[in-house]
């Protein structure tokens, strides 16, 4: 999952499948040199970026010629959407991977299943596998990691030491004791960590990370009041009634590295782009002053899951020029490329291979991404699940500012949850009904 809102949701994406009727696309012939076109759009800085390695693409690829179009995040998914419906989709582009589910039902993507068993240099166990899972619709590849995202821990050693914690917490209940050591030492440090709560990761890869499902078997309805998810957002809310964390949102902070820097707080769970901005933004005499490490877990680091983000890369249905889009595709997922594109966005890898180079395993801050992400899961692959995530910050707020209790807010959250879930049950109980009504009667079987 990206960590930029999408504004694209389901609801126009199944909406999009009344509007297609006939249409079809045009077939693009090479041009008289015998030069394939394949078009690439990409989103945000990335889309920017990637036109320098294109060159050597086609360097190695005199017959191929790629056109880069960058779009920002904010315009992307109603873009293709509008292409999809139009019949002008590109040849390839960058998804958000939580973005697959919805292409793929709308039958916009092509299926990888048989270039990856061809492909020489895409393999699923060159990924890290709850990346490469987030790809994966109804057991079949739609997409290629390009590159990851995740949750970790950024945490003050130095307070840590002073509240006479001696290691980075490893289960929920060392975190929630660290924290109350740290609150205790007064002064400046007024809590133990900051968790704004118009975020939604940090409750839902708890959820994670408890072994909650988030949804029913086949995504059909909220699973939130599973005793797995209720353990998850009870530890969440309970962080906020002990004071141990502020109940404040995003923009009710002025400056959230002037405050990490005041000692304000010392533990702040948030994405890899942080480090640079971390680095940047922290005085120099305090670059020694903070760390990061994978994040605790109900049961131990190993049960210390977190989210499974970032971009995929994937071949539109459409397209006239799939295989040498997809010679493209392979060309991006290369480890070298990848650490290519980590130098020139700051962006992790989402193979494993690149994570043995210097460029990561010396910087003790991206190695512990690394770490991290051989924990990564997955949300349920549905195309409504940034609705559902976003609902999820909502009611966890409720619940921390004690406008309702746990369960209020749980129920409340299930109801919800089946109401977005009700066009996708419609559709799951239409096509089971067709399957049943397609299936051979057996011989002698009667009337």
């Amino acid at each position: 999952m990206t960590r930029r809102t999408a504004r694209g949701h389901a609801v126009l994406a199944l909406g999009a499948l009344a509007l297609l009727g006939g249409a079809g696309v045009g077939c693009r012939d090479a041009d008289a040199s015998g030069t394939r076109t394949v078009r690439f759009w990409g989103l945000g800085r990335e889309g920017e970026v990637v036109a320098s390695l294109v060159p050597e693409f086609e360097r190695r690829n005199p017959g191929i010629r790629v056109q880069v179009q960058q779009m920002p995040w904010t315009a992307a998914h109603e873009k293709m959407l509008t292409a999809f419906v139009g019949a002008a989709t590109p040849d390839v582009a960058q998804l958000g991977n939580t973005w697959v589910p919805e292409f793929a039902a709308l039958g916009a993507l092509a299926p990888l299943d048989s270039r990856v068993a061809r492909s020489s240099s895409v393999k699923a166990a060159g990924f890290f596998p709850g990346i490469w899972a987030t790809n994966v619709v109804n057991d079949t590849a739609f997409g290629i990691p390009w590159y990851v995202d995740t949750r970790a821990m950024f945490y003050r050693p130095d307070l840590l030491r002073r509240a006479g914690v001696g290691r980075p917490p490893e289960t929920w209940e060392e975190w929630r004791d660290a924290m109350r050591r740290v609150k205790a030492l007064g002064g400046a440090t007024e809590f133990g960590a900051l968790l704004p709560l118009d975020e939604w990761a940090l409750p839902v890869l708890l959820g994670l990370q408890a072994g909650s499902p988030l949804l029913t078997p086949g995504g059909r309805r909220g699973a939130f009041r599973d005793p797995r998810f209720r353990e998850a957002f009870a530890f969440y809310v309970s962080l906020f009634e002990e004071g141990l964390a502020p109940a404040v949102a995003n923009t009710q902070i002025s400056n959230v590295y002037q405050e990490f820097a005041r000692g304000r707080f010392a533990f702040y769970v948030t994405g890899p782009w942080n480090v640079g901005e971390f680095r940047r933004r922290l005085p120099a005499d305090m670059q020694d002053a903070w760390a990061v490490a994978p994040l605790p877990g109900p049961r131990g680091a190993e049960s210390g899951a977190s989210l499974a983000g970032g971009s995929s890369l994937v071949l539109f249905e459409r397209s006239t020029e799939q295989d040498a889009a997809w010679r493209f595709i392979e060309y991006l997922a290369e480890p070298e490329q990848q650490l290519r594109f980590l130098e020139l966005t700051g962006d992790l890898p989402a193979r494993v291979e690149p994570w043995s180079d210097p460029k990561l395993a010396g910087d003790a801050a991206l190695r512990a991404f690394g770490v991290q992400l051989s924990r990564a899961k997955p949300t349920p692959a549905v195309p409504e699940i940034e609705l559902i995530v976003q609902r999820v910050a909502q009611y966890a707020e409720q619940a921390a500012r004690k406008r309702m209790t746990v369960d209020e807010a749980l129920a409340a959250l299930d109801r919800e949850v089946d109401g977005i879930l009700e066009k996708r049950r419609w559709v799951l109980d239409r096509a089971a009904t067709a399957a049943r009504e397609r299936a051979p009667v057996p011989a002698g079987g009667g009337t």
